[in-house]
């Protein structure tokens, strides 16, 4: 008898230590919720299943909303952090509470993306480009497009462009190059993560919508991330870079832009348009609110950080995002080491 009740008090003892612990493991683990930007989805939907190898205890969820929608939430406080290819402004970033930091994870290019069946290394010159843009432009076989592509068959029906519907840092980029290379665009749309587009033109919400809306509409052209590109089998222009050469969107063509950018203090730089590499390309930021309302949470978004801009990048590459430098990571890991409470 006294054996078998023994026997139950440690089978008892055992359930209820594997139940406490099972709890305490529970209690462990933090959830960071973050929002923003489409542009590095790909890349932060890798970031999130690697760091939960090395870190368990930290489980990240991020919704891929558009960077406007990733700076709302970060002045709102609904969000851990924010995400956005659109450097905050200081009069977004003084609306945070307790202040934020801006750290770039990653780089990449954009890829002006068209459906014209049998057309293949379609060039756009700087002024065609930012005709199509302004609506000025609105055939296929407009004399100026057909001077950069002679022997190529040119439709003579109407371009489409399909644009972003939603506030997003990828547009923003676009938009940053369009209007430095034309000012008529400047002028007429002008840079924003909402564009003033002309009327008519297609919109699909985030990167995925816009390279659905290209795929699906024979005589279309858009913008979209590198890599939703590639994912999406689209066709990629050549464009004019600041030497007027004419340079197809890659890894290495985009490294090559963003290797003379000089990041500042507060790490907001930007880059637009290139003399080597190709031009339209831009930098993608996580926003971090330096005042935190859980202390686990400061701790796992500065080991979050620490990941992404060390063991974290090797991921770039394989994804077609530049990496950081070296040194501006450390700074960016200091940043956020010392700035988040």
């Amino acid at each position: 008898m006294l054996l078998n009740n023994l026997g139950r008090l440690t089978t008892l003892t055992a359930v209820a230590v594997s139940v406490f612990g099972t709890q305490l493991a529970a209690l462990a683990e933090v959830t960071l919720s973050g929002a923003g930007a489409t542009f590095p989805q790909p890349l932060y939907e890798r970031y999130v299943r690697e760091m939960r190898k090395a870190h368990p205890d930290i489980k990240v969820n991020y919704q891929s909303i558009g960077s406007g929608g990733g700076v709302k939430q970060t002045i709102a406080g609904t969000v851990d952090f924010g995400a956005s290819d659109a450097a905050m402004t200081d009069g977004e970033m003084a609306k945070v509470k307790g202040g934020v930091l801006l750290i770039p994870t990653a780089g990449g290019a954009v890829s002006v993306v068209y459906n014209l069946p049998g057309v293949k290394n379609l060039k756009l010159s700087n002024a065609v480009l930012g005709g199509i843009f302004t609506g000025k432009i609105t055939t296929w076989n407009d004399p100026q497009i057909a001077q950069d592509n002679k022997g190529a068959s040119l439709p003579s029906s109407a371009i489409k462009p399909a644009v972003r519907a939603d506030g997003s840092g990828t547009s923003f980029i676009f938009s940053n190059h369009l209007s430095a290379i034309s000012p008529e665009f400047k002028s007429a749309v002008g840079v924003s993560k909402e564009p003033k587009w002309p009327s008519g033109f297609l919109k699909g919400k985030g990167n995925p919508g816009v390279a659905a809306s290209v795929k699906q509409t024979a005589g279309s052209i858009g913008y979209v991330e590198y890599e939703f590109a590639l994912k999406s089998g689209l066709s990629s222009a050549l464009v004019q870079n600041g030497s007027g050469k004419y340079v197809s969107p890659s890894l290495k063509s985009a490294n090559l832009a963003l290797s003379d950018v000089q990041f500042p203090e507060n790490f907001r730089a930007f880059d637009v348009n290139s003399t080597q590499g190709y031009p339209i390309v831009g930098l993608t930021w996580l926003l971090i609110p330096k005042t935190q309302k859980d202390p686990n949470k400061a701790k796992a978004i500065k080991t979050m950080v620490k990941w992404i801009l060390t063991s974290g990048q090797q991921f770039n590459d394989d994804l077609n995002y530049t990496s950081i430098p070296s040194s501006v990571a450390q700074r960016a890991i200091e940043a956020v080491e010392s700035g988040v409470k």
